[in-house]
C-alpha cells in the first residue's frame, strides 16, 4: 500500500462523514457483536470449550450480550445525523444496481461502481445483519426462557440459531476484511472525517 493512502489528508481536504453518535453507535454495536461471537465460539467449537472453566458464566455473558445489542441502535435513533444514516441505508436506487453489477463481474473500476454515502455492499449488509441480529434475539430468547414456548418451537429455535450464528461468523469475517483492505474508511469511523479525494473516488455520487 502506497504511503499517500497511509497518510491522512490535511484538514482543509478532509469532510465529515460521522458524527459522535453514529460512531459511539457503530463502535459499540461492534464491540457487543464481538462478545456474542467469541463466547458461541468458546461454547461450541470443543477445541476452545475446553479452555473455558466457567462454561456458565460464559453462557451469562453471551445472553446479556445478546439481549444488549439493539440497545446501541434504538439509543443512537435519538440523533437526527444518525436517522438521516439510516434514510441513506434504506433508500436502494438504479446507482446501486449498477454497482451490484459491477461487483457480480468483478469490475474494480471506481466509474463503474456509482455510491452515494453507502455503497450496495454496505446496504445489503446493514439491511442482512439487522435482520438476523432480530432473528438470532428472538431465537436466544426462546432458547433462555424455556417454559414460555412448547418443546417444537424450543427445539426449531435452537437450529435456526445455531446455523445463524455461524452464517454471521462468516459474514462478519468478511466485514472486517473488507475494512481492513480500506484504512480510509476506518479511519473515517475512528476520527468522523475522510479524504475529498476518498470520497470523490469511493463515494462520488455523495455531497457532504
Amino acid at each position: 500500500m502506497s504511503l499517500r493512502a497511509e497518510t491522512p489528508a490535511p484538514p482543509s481536504a478532509r469532510v465529515r462523514r460521522f458524527g459522535p453518535a453514529q460512531r459511539w453507535v457503530h463502535r459499540t454495536t461492534a464491540a457487543l457483536m464481538g462478545v456474542c461471537v467469541a463466547t458461541a465460539a468458546a461454547l461450541y467449537i470443543p477445541q476452545l470449550a475446553v479452555l473455558v472453566g466457567r462454561r456458565e458464566l460464559v453462557v451469562r455473558v453471551h445472553e446479556c450480550a445478546g439481549v444488549a445489542l439493539p440497545v446501541p441502535v434504538l439509543l443512537g435513533l435519538a440523533s437526527r445525523a444518525f436517522r438521516s444514516d439510516l434514510r441513506f441505508l434504506n433508500r436502494f436506487g438504479p446507482h446501486d444496481r449498477l454497482w451490484l453489477r459491477a461487483a457480480l463481474h468483478r469490475d474494480k473500476r471506481h466509474s463503474s461502481r456509482p455510491a452515494g454515502k453507502f455503497n450496495a455492499g454496505q446496504k445489503i449488509y446493514a439491511a442482512w445483519i439487522a435482520g438476523a441480529t432480530l432473528v438470532m434475539l428472538g431465537t436466544g430468547l426462546m432458547m433462555w426462557f424455556t417454559h414460555f414456548t412448547p418443546l417444537v418451537w424450543r427445539t426449531s429455535a435452537t437450529f435456526v440459531h445455531d446455523w445463524l450464528a455461524l452464517t454471521i461468523g462468516v459474514v462478519v469475517a468478511g466485514h472486517i476484511g473488507m475494512a481492513l483492505a480500506d484504512p480510509e474508511a476506518r479511519r473515517g469511523l475512528r476520527t468522523g472525517t475522510v479524504s475529498k479525494e476518498w470520497a470523490h473516488r469511493e463515494h462520488r455520487l455523495w455531497r457532504p
